[in-house]
């Protein structure tokens, strides 16, 4: 038994390391979210966040946008120029997929700089192209309502995943560099 740990330690250590951070993290943000509903923001403040900025973004290009609340879906209403388009909720502002980016880093973590710097660039990465992938899901259901179920099942979630797969290779490659050095 010895032997196999041993000789699958590098796999046996990125499973922990990914795993433990991973529960941790998603730990924390199940306290926050449970927390942040007495805190005045609806439906808390991430998501709230990123429901006015990605309104702000629409208004920069033009599109007269109204936000509002909706208790009963749990989420916030991003309209286009009176008309419904898209209910942003918890899942929309994109912390559980950086809580699976970070994870993914820290199991291959080497060096505290190096990877502190690659978490912070990668982390606000993803969260400005979802904001851009909320803004362009918002126009493209507003101009194409009925390709609704491609577009934000499909298309858009691949947006965001093929980001996070993209640093994730990213750091695999700068590691294999630098080890390779």
């Amino acid at each position: 038994m010895k032997e196999i740990f041993v000789k699958y330690k590098s796999v046996i250590r990125f499973v922990v390391l990914f795993l433990g951070s991973y529960l941790l993290l998603s730990v924390g943000y199940s306290f926050y979210l449970k927390a942040s509903a007495s805190g005045g923001y609806f439906p808390d403040y991430f998501t709230n966040l990123v429901a006015r900025q990605s309104a702000a973004i629409l208004e920069a290009f033009g599109y007269g946008t109204v936000l509002f609340e909706n208790i009963a879906r749990h989420g916030v209403f991003l309209t286009i120029k009176d008309n419904y388009t898209v209910n942003i909720v918890e899942g929309c502002n994109s912390i559980s997929v950086i809580i699976l980016f970070v994870s993914f880093i820290i199991a291959f973590a080497e060096g505290f700089k190096k990877t502190f710097l690659f978490l912070l660039v990668g982390m606000v990465l993803i969260y400005i192209v979802n904001l851009i992938r909320i803004s362009l899901l918002v126009v493209a259901l507003y101009k194409y309502p009925e390709y609704q179920e491609v577009l934000h099942s499909v298309l858009f979630p691949a947006v965001i995943y093929g980001m996070v797969f993209f640093l994730w290779i990213a750091w695999v490659r700068m590691l294999k560099t630098s080890s390779a050095q």
